[in-house]
């Protein structure tokens, strides 16, 4: 088949396999990668952008997060373009890989070179395999996971370039290894292993030996290695992500990894059960962990072995070894020591292995086999996708699977709450805390969420609670400022929300809330400044629109507050008290029939509004409509009869009839 047919059966794959992904919402980390990283709102200045806070889950990843900012700009939090990104680097790479395998069964090295006809299917049922696999879901579905993906591309466009650097003509290939090397530098740590694993493929595949390897392509490897620096440096701006969970020793680590290892090389034969979150289980005797290690040991063995007797299969086990070495050694990875997205790019050497073995035990056969299996593996990778589809439905398939999995059940709270169910929300957050007592994320969860339940009280201990367990979180302030402003502590409200700007200063929320502190305390005029500093943050603001007008209105400045009420409406037409209130300003500004509008709209909405029935009768007798008046008056007055206002209007109203 053409070259061209090939890849473009390719891309087709991997577009059916992620086809039902576009609508998957932001998942875990994605919300302090995207939706609160405040470094990928401005494309300009730059410096942000390739600067993100440590906080972001990005940072020391500048390529990573420049990425995301590019989303933003094209479609804000909009997640269709996201994941067209995701899906876009995961084909592209599947495209490398094809074209890598291809040239690297063609090289003349040490063992004989494959025909170009067998190489090319060797290489595209291989990448179709990899394509395809549903091992690959979190890795391109997951939005954070990028990060994985985008790496991987760099990872083997950096192999790529380095083949055709060392065929001739190489002069335009060379520059392409330093710069793909840099560029994954910039975009995850994996990438560390690089100049080592081109030098071994150099050694496997082209030179035949260190030496030779060296003494060939030495300026090769050194530009390859010169991108360390690169790293070193990104990393010396983030002095922790994740790394160093001192809950666990290195050793128990270690042992931990063993078994993690083991569970990717199963799941790359048999992608069942997929796991979204592992949770933190980790082994912590050598009762229990020396099976997984001494099959470890084992693998590792066999691949030195291969390295020296077989080098072309031991280059395979190495790269499963070498990639994974970074998260799967001794060095403990907080929170995270057994991940999917990690089997990525080490996948590559299983679904090679596959397809080499399948070529030479079934010939011609290997081929109509191999895509038969692809296509099976793309069907099970859209059935995965489909566990994606909301977050309820992910986390209640990982609390299923793990069931003592306490961050996965806080997980499934939290997506239970926003979707406004309150009841199976509160008692996932509180599973998570009987499994964890020591989350305070998942304690300012359940706190949030009791507040919303009138149960202020249990939400006010869970908050000084989460405080204690996970100090310097801003979100965790704002929250507990507005349960403490919900019960009238208006004063420790305001300390609240000044904490959580003090923590991050981009946070047009807090600033709201303390803005919506402060007039509730009887200081209009810090408010207002508080609200307009939160909209030109974030103009879109309706809390900041809606409170700013608020403030305005008290202080008599109607006609200033109008635009702001019109703001919020604009945004939410159902708002009632917008009306209402709009209604408010608009009859001071000396416009009664506007004002009736806003009356009547609000009490389209809420027909029992008795206050919205006095002030429309208001409005109604300032432009003359008296029998209306008297109507709405009357209203009011069987829906609240203790307003004495209304009822003396009504009276005045009869007696100039």
């Amino acid at each position: 088949m053409p070259l061209s047919l090939l890849a473009g059966i390719l891309l087709l794959a991997g577009v059916l396999a992620y086809s039902n992904t576009l609508k998957v919402p932001l998942l875990l980390d994605d919300t302090v990668s995207i939706a609160e990283n405040p470094s990928i709102r401005r494309l300009w200045p730059p410096g942000p952008v390739l600067s993100p806070p440590a906080t972001a889950g990005v940072g020391g990843r500048p390529l990573s997060n420049l990425s995301f900012a590019l989303n933003f700009a094209a479609g804000g939090l909009a997640v269709p373009g996201y994941h067209l990104v995701n899906l876009a680097i995961h084909l592209a790479a599947g495209l490398t890989l094809f074209g890598l395998v291809r040239r690297t069964l063609g090289l003349p090295a040490p063992a004989p070179a494959f025909s170009s006809d067998a190489a090319t299917r060797v290489a595209f049922t291989a990448a179709l395999l990899w394509l395809a696999h549903p091992l690959q879901t979190e890795a391109v579905t997951y939005l954070s996971q990028r990060t994985e993906s985008l790496a991987g591309l760099c990872y083997l466009l950096t192999l790529y370039g380095f083949v055709r650097a060392s065929q001739k003509p190489a002069r335009r290939w060379v520059f392409l290894v330093p710069l793909a090397g840099a560029c994954g530098m910039a975009t995850k740590e994996i990438m560390v292993t690089a100049p080592v694993v081109v030098l071994l493929f150099d050694r496997t595949f082209v030179g035949g030996s260190f030496r030779a390897a060296w003494s060939a392509h030495r300026r090769i490897h050194l530009s390859l290695a010169s991108t360390w620096i690169l790293l070193l440096l990104l990393l010396a701006e983030v002095h922790e992500r994740g790394v160093g969970y001192v809950a666990i020793t290195g050793w128990q680590y270690a042992l931990t990894s063993c078994q993690s290892l083991l569970v990717y090389l199963r799941l790359a034969l048999w992608p069942a059960p997929l796991v979204f979150d592992y949770g933190t289980d980790f082994v912590r005797s050598w009762s229990l962990g020396w099976p997984a290690a001494a099959g470890v040991a084992l693998l590792a063995g066999s691949t030195i072995w291969a390295l020296w007797r077989v080098p072309k299969s031991g280059f395979l086990g190495a790269w499963v070894l070498v990639l994974l070495a970074p998260t799967t050694s001794i060095v403990p990875v907080a929170g995270q020591p057994l991940a999917e997205h990690r089997m990525y790019l080490p996948l590559a050497a299983v679904t090679v292995a596959a397809a080499l073995a399948a070529h030479r035990w079934l010939r011609r056969s290997a081929f109509p086999v191999l895509v038969s299996v692809g296509a099976l593996l793309l069907t099970a990778t859209y059935a995965r996708n489909r566990d994606y589809r909301d977050a309820v439905t992910l986390w209640t398939d990982t609390v299923t699977k793990r069931p003592h999995n306490a961050r996965a059940h806080a997980a499934l709270g939290a997506a239970w709450v926003e979707q406004g169910q309150l009841a199976p929300g509160i008692a996932a957050l509180e599973r998570s805390i009987q499994l964890d007592p020591t989350s305070g994320e998942a304690r300012n969860n359940l706190a949030t969420a009791l507040t919303e339940v009138n149960r202020t009280p249990e939400a006010l201990a869970h908050f000084s609670a989460a405080l204690r367990l996970r100090p310097g979180i801003a979100s965790t302030h704002y929250n507990f400022g507005n349960a403490l402003l919900s019960v009238g502590r208006a004063s420790e409200a305001i300390a609240q929300q000044e904490q959580a700007l003090v923590l991050l200063s981009e946070f047009p929320l807090a600033r709201c809330a303390l803005a919506q502190a402060q007039l509730t305390a009887g200081r209009p005029g810090p408010a207002m400044d508080n609200f307009r500093a939160a909209l030109r943050s974030q103009p879109d603001l309706v809390a900041a629109h809606f409170g700013l007008a608020n403030a305005l209105a008290q202080t008599g400045r109607a006609a200033e507050a109008i635009p702001h009420y019109e703001a919020t409406l604009r945004a939410v037409p159902n708002a009632v008290d917008a009306h209402y209130f709009l209604g408010h300003a608009l009859l001071a500004a000396q416009r009664p029939a506007d004002a009736a509008q806003r009356y009547a709209a609000a009490l389209q909405l809420k027909p029992d509004f008795a206050e919205a029935h006095h002030y429309l009768a208001k409005s109604l007798a300032q432009l003359g409509r008296t029998a209306e008046a008297i109507a709405h008056y009357e209203t009011a007055l069987q829906l609240r009869p203790d307003f004495t206002a209304t009822r003396s209007n009504l009276e005045a109203l009869r007696k100039a009839q």
